[in-house]
């Protein structure tokens, strides 16, 4: 039987909650994730008429971009729309969950399907994490560091860009001596102990501390492991804010535009004065991205396109690159197919519906 949590978990292996950010809440708000999953409607933003919708064709899981409980709840009267649709998700023993800034952040996630979408290549994340990592050490005796740095890549550690099980060692000793009611690996209790060992240094995601030293204490054969965990400050380049990448081929900005609005499906584009100049490498936020739009110049981008940007940010960017925004709805309505695609990959059969309710709070004329 298929519980809502396992579909879940699909989401948070891509897009672990770990990776939003501190103002954020994403993750579970409402109801109860450990019963039977009949199916799930999946949307940008949780309204009352998309809790009617999942009502109406028997989704007991709503899965949104945007967290509808963006705020802690002080009452529920039914007094605004939030208070309503939770109440009602309530009444009729729904799950809403929201995958936020997590997904934005995860490669794969927001900015990775907006990149594949207008056919960039080469992607890469704009603003890589910066405190995300850290570094384990730990000492083993040399005839299991096979078998602990197998344990530590299998529980996630090791990843450099590409490359996996990534590791270093230097061979050493370790001096220990048993006290009374030790049970010692090796040596004997009350002398002291030489044991030929193997330093092994690997590096890991904030998030998964616990797991991997959890996967070190199973495989290491001590009864007493010894390791030490250190922050990073390094740029995590699997994590962050943001793309960039390159076209196959250069376009002119008004074509380069087109092919914008085209892609997106929006029904208008803004954009900075035009530089008369060929785009090639494009940079790209979803949401309020405006803020990346230095780094996107950094990186050498002819363009930047985001889904809101401030009065002030058009003047701002001068001539270092141009500055394309489609709306923050349009450019996050990529996250229902990317639910889809998430999910039904590990769960093929499993009833998956894309909200067919208008929900842009923006109209235009």
């Amino acid at each position: 039987m298929l519980l809502i949590r396992d579909v879940l978990r699909e989401i948070e292996h891509l897009a672990p909650t770990a990776l939003q950010e501190s103002y954020d809440h994403t993750g579970l708000q409402v109801g109860d994730a450990n019963q039977p999953a009949r199916g799930a409607l999946l949307c940008v933003d949780v309204t009352e008429a998309v809790v009617d919708e999942a009502i109406a064709h028997d989704c007991n899981l709503i899965i949104a971009h945007h967290p509808l409980l963006f705020r802690p709840l002080r009452e529920l009267t039914g007094a605004d729309y939030v208070q309503r649709c939770v109440a009602k998700a309530c009444r009729h023993d729904l799950v809403i969950y929201a995958v936020h800034t997590n997904l934005d952040n995860a490669t794969g996630g927001v900015n990775d399907k907006l990149a594949e979408l207008l056919g960039l290549q080469h992607t890469r994340i704009l603003r890589p994490l910066s405190d995300g990592l850290l570094k384990l050490v730990t000492f083993v005796p040399e005839a299991h560091a096979d078998a602990v740095r197998a344990a530590l890549a299998d529980a996630g550690a090791g990843h450099i860009g590409a490359y996996d099980a990534c590791s270093f060692s230097a061979p050493g000793e370790g001096r220990f001596r048993a006290t009374e009611g030790c049970q010692p690996y090796v040596g004997t209790v009350g002398a002291l102990h030489v044991e030929p060992e193997v330093r092994v240094e690997t590096i890991l995601p904030r998030h998964l501390r616990s797991a991997v030293v959890r996967a070190l204490l199973a495989a290491h054969p001590y009864e007493e492991v010894a390791y030490d965990l250190y922050p990073l400050s390094n740029a995590w380049s699997q994590a962050g804010s943001g793309a960039v990448g390159e076209l196959a081929e250069p376009m002119s900005e008004a074509d380069f535009l087109h092919h914008l609005k085209s892609v997106l499906h929006v029904p208008c584009v803004r954009h900075s004065a035009l530089r008369n100049r060929p785009v090639r490498r494009v940079a790209l936020c979803g949401g309020s991205g405006a803020f990346l739009w230095r780094d996107a110049a950094a990186a050498g981008a002819d363009v930047f396109v985001t889904g809101e940007a401030k009065y002030n940010d058009y003047f701002d960017v001068a001539d270092s690159l141009l500055l394309a925004v489609v709306g923050h709805y349009e450019s996050e309505q990529c996250t229902v197919d990317l639910f889809h695609e998430i999910i039904s990959s590990k769960h093929p059969t499993f009833a998956l519906r894309n909200s067919e309710t208008s929900i842009n709070p923006i109209t235009y004329l």
